[in-house]
């Protein structure tokens, strides 16, 4: 086994240090060069086309949902361990530093979400039944012929490893990490198996439901979730407010000098900054990653750029407000000192001022973020899953999801983390290759739309 993580940890610094820092951010910058810094100049556009329709009836097609609950779909996957527990990981692994360089990709990866959800919604079809879109309908569009119906398997294939098993693997090994912190602390033994046995269950009935159910479940989970992690997240912060001029020059020092903020003994560099945010920031906000696209396709607007500037709006909740209350709760309260990794150094930084109950805190926002992205990754999957076997694989793709579920719980952080941030490096490429070839496309649309209203 340690010759295998050894194996995956290699392949891992090679995509993440060079690859997938040029791709990612390569393709951010580009996009937003080319969109005229559309990310700033239609903002407001992009929370009034968010939040203004919300209460409004829609004429919905099977599949379909309202653009408010595709980007809940897609906020309930991307606010999830990322936000509690790969911000304490990018912390550790990159110092304060890597935060910054997750603010930058995250500000060019709005420009290249934009882009994602815009041609999810162009490339958008009507299969098995129901409205459907995602990466695959635009890589074929991309790339004509063999080579398009081979990158558009192969990013298919990645995904279901990468989102729905890999990725649903953290998501339940953090929960059973949280509860198992708080379970010891107070002298219960309930195994790790147990927590994701329940969490796998809970999931597979929510599966069952399909489309509606999830829209359903996602639309009020997660207003639901944020607030309340955004409101304990801001009395820590407002408790500890004289450290946090401190916090943001760490942020800034950090990026291109972690030694002057860690000390030379803790061997960060520049370099693992870098890696560390950029992967833990698209482990966030998945701008980029093809994940999101398959929500945004399913939205009813008025044009594909209505659904590029809802899917911006989800970057920045994520990246912007719900991470950064996470990376300013553990500076605030210099809990990077406590020696503690992943969930463990959030628990210990909001225990710093709600004591006992800091733990179970963040225990039950983690169950919510966490079971939210479960849902959300398991159906990125499923459209993947029907895209290639049809709607007889689905039953056997929740199942499996279930058991890796269970699994999870179970295994050791370390080893789930380089799992998952390898095979999320791997769908990356033929989105990637696919965002750079439809540019003009994007440029296209965004042109067209950018000088109209975009409300519904």
């Amino acid at each position: 086994m340690d010759m295998f993580v050894k194996l995956v940890n290699s392949a891992n610094t090679f995509l993440w240090n060079v690859v997938l820092i040029l791709l990612l951010c390569g393709t951010g910058i580009y996009y937003t060069f080319r969109l005229k810094f559309v990310q700033i100049r239609e903002f407001k556009q992009g929370l009034k086309q968010v939040f203004g329709g919300i209460g409004k009836k829609h004429e919905k097609k099977e599949g379909e949902m309202t653009s408010f609950q595709s980007v809940a779909t897609a906020i309930a996957a991307q606010v999830g361990t990322g936000n509690l527990t790969g911000a304490a990981t990018a912390l550790i692994g990159g110092g304060p530093g890597a935060i910054f360089w997750m603010w930058m990709s995250a500000f060019f990866g709005m420009a290249t979400i934009y882009a994602e959800a815009t041609l999810a919604q162009n490339y958008k079809t009507v299969k098995h039944g129901e409205v459907t879109g995602g990466p695959v309908y635009y890589i074929h569009a991309a790339f004509k012929g063999l080579f398009g119906k081979i990158l558009g398997v192969i990013f298919a294939i990645f995904l279901i490893l990468a989102l729905g098993f890999m990725g649903n693997m953290v998501q339940s090994n953090s929960i059973s990490t949280a509860f198992s912190q708080v379970f010891t602390s107070r002298n219960i033994s309930i195994p790790p198996f147990t927590v994701g046995l329940l969490l796998a269950v809970v999931s597979l009935f929510v599966f069952i439901g399909g489309t509606n159910r999830l829209a359903a479940v996602v639309e009020k989970l997660v207003p639901f979730m944020a607030l309340v992690y955004i409101a304990g997240s801001l009395i820590v912060i407002l408790c500890n407010i004289t450290r946090l001029p401190s916090a943001v020059a760490q942020i800034f020092l950090g990026a291109f000098n972690p030694s002057a903020v860690l000390g030379g003994a803790a061997g960060v560099t520049v370099k693992e900054a870098i890696r560390y945010g950029v992967a833990r920031g698209l482990f966030s906000n998945e701008a980029g990653m093809g994940s999101t696209p398959h929500a945004h396709a399913r939205a009813v607007v008025k044009n594909p750029h209505c659904q590029g500037l809802a899917a911006m709006i989800s970057v920045f909740i994520d990246t912007f407000i719900v991470l950064n209350l996470t990376v300013f709760s553990i500076l605030t309260t210099n809990s990077l000192s406590s020696g503690k990794d992943g969930i463990m150094l959030t628990q210990y930084a909001f225990s710093t001022v709600f004591g006992s109950f800091g733990d179970i805190f963040i225990a039950v926002c983690l169950l919510f973020f966490a079971f939210s992205t479960i849902l959300g990754w398991h159906f990125f999957g499923s459209i993947n899953v029907k895209h290639l076997f049809g709607k007889k694989g689905m039953v056997p793709y929740s199942v499996l999801v279930a058991v890796f579920i269970v699994v999870g719980s179970m295994l050791k952080v370390d080893l789930v983390w380089t799992l998952a941030d390898f095979f999320n490096g791997l769908m990356v490429i033929p989105n990637a290759l696919a965002l750079l070839a439809l540019s003009g496309v994007v440029a296209s649309i965004c042109k067209k739309y950018s000088s109209e209203k975009s409300d519904n």
